[in-house]
């Protein structure tokens, strides 16, 4: 890639503009319309720094750290909501692609255990919750996380999910340089996309800021059911257009958010209706990725 310093023209020169419907070459395997893949959110807040969200605002709107009752709002998820993720999940055969701080391998060390134990697929998510842009030196916290996950797991992650999906403009380059394969980051697709780097081709795979809690509880504050409404309209109307074309449709989750044992039950909700239909692929990140890579193997990208 060229540098530039315009870093709007350089994300757009990362890939083509190509409409979906010029696109009706793919298919899923034995005719699936849908692939389906959930993204379980791990994280390490740091107490003693801003929280990434907060529930409850600051008395007086004056921040005060430690900041105990949102700090505690999300180890609620990590003590109690990722287990029932982790039910959810068992029940119904169902294996998540598991966004990890490198950090948390060792802060949420039965927490990881259980998810390798059940055979997530485990992506990298910054060495801790914080955006690319206020780490101070990117490679190397790339580089850790990719480490600990490493160590933990006793491979490399393939992909990676930036903490708040914030990416600067040598972020990518940097991911690929490290041997990531595909990110999570560009959520501008319902199928993958292959993008520039300066080392070579990484995959973005379909991401969600829609069906994803962070944004209908913690921030659109939206009622409990939100997930399975939303959820279902949204996997009701790729269905229908996957009959020509595949799609691909995420489903973005944080233990302490949909964990939450008044939400917890809208989540099984909307993957029981999901699992009710044909043509339907629950797969993880990696899936994806092999199936993509193979499907398009005679694609190239300039």
């Amino acid at each position: 890639m060229t540098d530039d310093t315009d870093i709007g023209a350089t994300l757009r020169r990362r890939l083509d503009y190509l409409p979906i419907v010029d696109r009706p070459g793919i298919k899923l395997p034995n005719g699936a319309r849908v692939a389906v893949w959930t993204i379980v959110n791990v994280e390490n807040w740091i107490p003693t720094s801003a929280m990434p969200r907060a529930v409850l605002p600051p008395p007086m709107g004056q921040p005060m750290l430690p900041d105990v009752p949102n700090w505690s709002w999300h180890e609620y998820g990590m003590r109690v909501g990722f287990w029932r993720y982790l039910k959810t999940l068992e029940e119904r055969g169902l294996k998540a692609t598991f966004a990890v701080n490198g950090s948390a391998c060792e802060v949420y060390p039965q927490a990881c255990k259980a998810a390798l134990d059940a055979g997530w697929d485990f992506i990298g998510h910054g060495y801790t919750q914080r955006p690319m842009h206020k780490v101070d030196d990117q490679k190397k916290a790339i580089a850790d996380t990719i480490e600990a996950i490493k160590a933990f797991t006793g491979k490399a992650p393939r992909g990676w999910e930036s903490p708040g999906l914030t990416e600067t403009d040598h972020t990518l380059d940097l991911l690929a340089d490290a041997g990531i394969e595909y990110v999570c980051d560009w959520v501008l697709d319902d199928l993958p996309s292959r993008l520039r780097t300066k080392t070579g081709n990484i995959t973005a795979i379909p991401y969600t800021v829609e069906i994803n809690d962070v944004v209908m509880t913690a921030v659109q504050g939206q009622p409990s059911d939100e997930i399975f409404r939303r959820g279902k309209d949204h996997f009701d109307c790729l269905y229908k257009e996957g009959a020509d074309i595949p799609r691909v449709m995420a489903i973005s989750i944080h233990p302490f958010l949909t964990g939450a044992p008044h939400r917890i039950k809208y989540l099984e909700q909307l993957y029981d209706y999901i699992l009710g239909h044909e043509g339907v692929c629950m797969w993880t990140g990696s899936e994806i990725l092999d199936w993509y890579a193979d499907a398009t193997k005679n694609e190239t990208l300039a």
